[in-house]
């Protein structure tokens, strides 16, 4: 069974919390992990851009000179894509990018990122997080108790806003609750910092 060390708010080691193996102990399976995160950015393609084809551009109503006899090149429409202001070969049109893929797939993801971020080491877990008044100062401090630099996702069971408050401020820190748990957001944050009863509600959906 995995452990990992557990935190205070002061960054000192108050003991071991033992993880199930069945969310923190799967292997890591990287081609799960790629097919997640591309329905993820899929998913969040908007759709919505759209160009003229030469069919839609507007002018170009009568040919531009004589097919032969000028020394020039022969054209029809001076709305071909061939010429400035001319429409667009194969123009994107809006369309839905969404995909879906199997629920089990989803949930192995899932398995795999929060494995891969014990695996190396980038799992810090909190005995209890609460904030004497909801001010960025007091977040940043404790982010500079953990020794914690860059980009990092700190995961709580629910929402405090006390919490919410002081780290919206703070660059390279994305709060996120048990229930909005994604797969992109663990793999794009360095470190994965969570409280020891987000950790638990994590494990009772994926275990």
């Amino acid at each position: 069974m995995p452990n990992a060390i557990l935190y205070n708010t002061q960054g000192a080691a108050v003991g071991e919390i033992d993880l199930n193996d069945d969310v923190f102990g799967v292997e890591v399976n990287e081609a799960v992990l790629h097919q997640v995160v591309k329905m993820q950015l899929a998913n969040k393609r908007q759709g919505t851009q759209s160009t003229l084809t030469r069919a839609e551009v507007r002018g170009g109503g009568r040919k531009p000179w004589r097919q032969k006899g000028t020394g020039r090149a022969r054209h029809g429409t001076i709305r071909s894509p061939i010429w400035r202001k001319g429409g667009v070969v194969f123009a994107p049109k809006p369309r839905e990018y969404r995909f879906t893929i199997p629920k089990k797939i989803r949930r192995l993801a899932m398995k795999c990122a929060l494995s891969s971020k014990l695996k190396d080491q980038q799992l810090m877990i909190l005995n209890a997080l609460s904030l004497p008044a909801p001010k960025t100062r007091e977040m940043a401090g404790v982010l500079k108790n953990l020794n914690v630099s860059g980009k990092a996702l700190l995961v709580l069971a629910g929402n405090d806003k006390s919490v919410e408050r002081a780290v919206r401020n703070i660059p390279g820190i994305k709060l996120a609750f048990t229930n909005t748990l994604n797969v992109l957001d663990i793999l794009n944050y360095e470190k994965f910092i969570a409280t020891e009863e987000a950790v638990r509600r994590i494990e009772e959906v994926y275990a």
